[in-house]
């Protein structure tokens, strides 16, 4: 694809700078280790071109700038008015017909593939010059189950603005950064329907102690921001890495997670595109998953670790997002 757009299948590791991290290596994951049997599903990235481009139109650095002068982060109104206004000048600079035209076209697209009126994730992913330290998880916002392609500009724009949330500006402020020095890239995901199944992380070490002989994977029913955000107790399993690696298919220890809420599709979009509701008893007396599936998980997890242990030149553990479509009963890396 051309001009702010990149399909999935254009970009790697190598492209951090312009499409971020998480974009980077969805990317990667998609273009070099389909081949192992980790399923990813498709999608495209607006690159931080586009939010570098609307930053340098006139007026709108300048006017940035001025409001985000001396911003005291311990005044609690005054960091919410200025990041609101500072969200609308970026919602209103993102509103380009050119913009506009390649979003739809890449949608269209996805649509040709997958379906008319397609549900995607519109995922946040950030990038920073010269900040090696930096981390922006859960600063910059998500949007889940976005129809359509008017829906779905709007959730870019908004996607963007979310460079200055309250809690992204005061990151910034306490670190000693810029708020010029980080972009934002935004990726537009065909969603997994995990409202029908389950979702969760997996991580290559045990989180706890730090073991590296352990894949320790985590999930829950539904969509899986209850379990980012750490809106639910998680069902909990232990996968040995060495045994599994003999070829010894089981599970080392499993903990049974309350698992309260699930996270569903909602049957409009905007603020109702995603809706919670109780777990009935019965299901969260059961796993969310079966064994065969937290292995292959486990062995999925061992192939990314591996993958990018090597083009790092040194020990990479891993932390992956993981979803089960309820539809056709795979699990993807997301």
């Amino acid at each position: 694809m051309t001009g702010y757009i990149r399909s999935f299948d254009e970009i790697g590791l190598a492209d951090v700078s312009l499409v971020g991290g998480k974009t980077a290596s969805l990317g990667e994951l998609y273009t070099a280790l389909a081949s192992q049997g980790i399923a990813v599903p498709n999608g495209f990235a607006i690159t931080a071109d586009a939010y570098r481009e609307a930053l340098s139109r006139d007026g709108v650095a300048c006017a940035l700038q001025q409001l985000l002068d001396g911003v005291d982060k311990r005044k609690i109104k005054q960091l919410t008015s200025k990041a609101a206004k500072a969200r609308e000048i970026i919602y209103q600079a993102m509103d380009t017909p050119l913009l506009r035209e390649q979003i739809v076209e890449a949608y269209r697209q996805l649509e040709r593939e997958s379906g008319t009126g397609v549900a995607v994730a519109v995922r946040s992913s950030a990038t920073a010059e010269d900040l090696p330290t930096a981390s922006f998880a859960g600063q910059h916002e998500s949007y889940l189950n976005v129809r359509g392609p008017e829906d779905l500009f709007e959730a870019c724009r908004r996607c963007f603005a979310s460079v200055f949330t309250d809690r992204a500006i005061s990151y910034r402020i306490d670190k000693g950064f810029d708020h010029f020095k980080v972009a934002l890239s935004v990726a537009v995901m065909k969603m997994v329907r995990s409202d029908l199944a389950a979702s969760g992380v997996v991580f290559t070490l045990d989180t706890e102690s730090g073991f590296r002989d352990v894949v320790f994977v985590t999930g829950c029913y539904g969509l899986g921001e209850t379990i980012v955000q750490g809106q639910v107790d998680p069902d909990e399993f232990y996968v040995h890495k060495p045994t599994l690696s003999q070829g010894y298919r089981c599970v080392l220890r499993r903990r049974l997670g309350a698992k309260q809420i699930r996270m569903i599709y909602g049957k409009r979009g905007g603020e109702h595109a995603t809706l919670t509701r109780k777990v009935p008893e019965a299901e969260r007396q059961r796993f969310c998953i079966s064994d065969p599936e937290v292995v292959s998980l486990a062995e999925i997890a061992m192939r990314i670790e591996a993958h990018y242990s090597q083009h790092a030149g040194a020990a990479m553990p891993m932390d992956i997002e993981w979803a089960k479509d309820g539809a056709d009963g795979k699990l993807y890396i997301i």
